[in-house]
């Protein structure tokens, strides 16, 4: 095949990646939105003094790192409804990615709150300030710094992880990829696959680097 006759057959398979694009960052949005906010409550959790919920979380955390995600998403498919729990295909996968990347969030913002000296949380009681006012407008702050080039990686992550969700049948970017590989016998797709997901992190790194920025006022 020519060059003409590649970039034509990249225009013709391009709307089937592009479809599975969709898919990929939808996985990835909503994973965002729902396993960072969970993440930040276990690792609070996980950092408090009451010993029964710091435990129990503790066990949480270390099943959703002990265990691939793979399994995970075939457990929660496959497995729950079994004792009649039933999810469909999409919303077995972010219940999947939600769980799984909350629990290494959590140990990322743990680890960021142990960092900060308990003499800021003794000055913000003499300011009358309450907990979460403290946690809110002094320790996240001051946090978030610390923790953003691990939750960068973990988010950069995310976006290739996203390609596990073939295994319950559900069509993002990798399978458009492969379905043209296999019916077309060419590894083009695969290569504009590749370059596509370089697009993403490249957009995802430029996207930390300004929000890493924005928080190195805190010195």
């Amino acid at each position: 095949m020519n060059l003409a006759g590649q970039w034509h057959y990249a225009m013709q398979i391009m709307p089937s990646l592009l479809s599975g694009v969709q898919m990929t960052l939808s996985i990835f949005i909503f994973t965002l939105i729902g396993a960072i906010p969970l993440g930040i409550i276990v690792g609070l959790g996980r950092a408090s003094h009451f010993k029964p919920l710091k435990d129990l979380l503790g066990i949480y955390v270390w099943i959703m790192r002990g265990t691939p995600l793979l399994l995970q998403l075939i457990v929660v498919f496959y497995g729950l409804p079994i004792i009649g729990i039933v999810f469909q295909r999409y919303n077995a996968a972010l219940f999947a990615f939600i769980i799984n990347y909350a629990a290494y969030f959590a140990e990322i913002f743990r680890g960021g709150l142990q960092s900060i000296d308990r003499g800021q949380y003794e000055s913000a009681r003499v300011l009358r300030l309450t907990y979460w006012q403290t946690i809110r407008k002094i320790v996240l702050p001051q946090v978030m710094k610390i923790v953003l080039p691990s939750i960068g990686n973990e988010v950069i992550n995310l976006v290739k992880d996203s390609s596990l969700v073939y295994v319950i049948g559900l069509g993002d970017l990798l399978r458009a990829g492969n379905v043209a590989t296999s019916r077309d016998v060419t590894l083009l797709p695969l290569l504009l696959v590749g370059i596509i997901y370089l697009l993403l992190t490249a957009v995802l790194t430029f996207i930390q680097q300004r929000v890493e920025n924005h928080y190195s006022y805190f010195k």
